[in-house]
């Protein structure tokens, strides 16, 4: 009996130091800083380029969304092109994440970047101080002319100067930067030079892929982690209650071409395009309508096309939005 006590006593002394070891180990080593190449890409003042980016950052791209105050998304929602200022707030498991201001003034937003920092955080997810950038902006693969037309439209903004908060990364989040769980993303290739506008698959899968990001909703993915763990965009990521949601739960649909069991199989094209010109239907759903009622008839066919040409997945959502205190089937 002394002997089994003594074991019980050891164990928990190990259990214990290996949990001191590793809280030390997470708190010394999460925040480090990498490296990424310069994209050689500058800001342009041609005005066609600027009113390029003006309509990717206001629209498919949807900076508009996430880079303004809280107090003002829903004027956002409503088609407002509110000064991207930062400061729009998300709270999950790894930490509480910021959008910092983008406009450029020189105090609190990227007055004093230069275009190839920007560029670099836009393509590598490295920072101006070399830290890491969680993976919110999924624009690694934008051609290099869609970068220079959102880049010069950032630039040709009014400065505002708004001081927003840093980020702040739980336990988790930091244990997750700690083990290389969460690294920068790159690029997966060469991103293109530039792409051929028009309603094609291939502009389709663009859009969906490189500046939209319908797949980062429409993936399933693990929101302690950010990994995607189901099919793409067959649906089934959860989206827990938030400030915007009003208590409800949201669960993003399938939008592969399965006939039986995808939300698209009930749209024609006509039917996909109409309801993305009709904007928000619930008011707390994650789906940023205000910016995606910004995109034109050519854009939209382009991602129906592309959604269309997919792999059928059969993967059944009950149900995609769950009132107060209903459970997620």
């Amino acid at each position: 009996m002394k002997l089994l006590i003594k074991i019980l006593k050891w164990l928990v002394f190990l259990i214990i130091a290996i949990i001191a070891i590793i809280f030390i180990y997470v708190q010394l080593s999460w925040n480090k800083k990498f490296e990424a190449p310069y994209p050689e890409l500058k800001a342009s003042t041609d005005s066609a380029v600027i009113a390029r980016g003006k309509h990717l950052a206001y629209g498919p791209a949807h900076c508009g969304t996430c880079h303004v105050p809280m107090n003002k998304i829903e004027d956002v929602e409503n088609g407002e092109m509110i000064p991207l200022s930062g400061g729009w707030q998300l709270t999950i498991p790894p930490g509480t994440f910021r959008a910092p201001n983008i406009s450029p003034d020189k105090e609190t937003g990227i007055g004093n970047f230069s275009d190839e920092e920007i560029a670099r955080v836009m393509r590598h997810m490295v920072g101006k101080d070399g830290n890491c950038i969680f993976p919110f902006m999924p624009f690694a693969e934008l051609s290099d002319e869609d970068l220079i037309a959102i880049l010069s439209y950032l630039r040709s903004q009014e400065p505002v100067n708004h001081a927003v908060p840093a980020t702040s990364l739980s336990f988790l989040g930091k244990a997750l930067m700690a083990f290389g769980v969460i690294k920068p993303e790159g690029t997966k290739g060469n991103p293109p030079k530039s792409v051929k506008i028009d309603t094609t698959i291939d502009y389709g899968k663009y859009l969906a892929n490189s500046v939209a990001n319908c797949n980062g909703c429409h993936t399933e993915r693990d929101l302690k982690t950010g990994a995607f763990v189901g099919k793409p965009f067959a649906g089934g990521t959860v989206f827990p209650p938030d400030v915007f949601t009003e208590g409800k739960t949201y669960v993003s649909p399938n939008i592969t071409p399965d006939l039986e069991t995808s939300i698209m199989s009930q749209w024609t094209e006509e039917a996909f395009i109409a309801r993305f010109k009709k904007g928000r239907v619930h008011k707390g759903s994650p789906m940023p309508w205000g910016a995606f009622t910004r995109m034109d008839t050519l854009e939209l066919k382009a991602i129906y096309r592309y959604l269309q040409s997919l792999e059928p997945v059969k993967k059944k959502i009950n149900q995609v939005v769950y009132e107060p205190g209903e459970k997620v089937m």
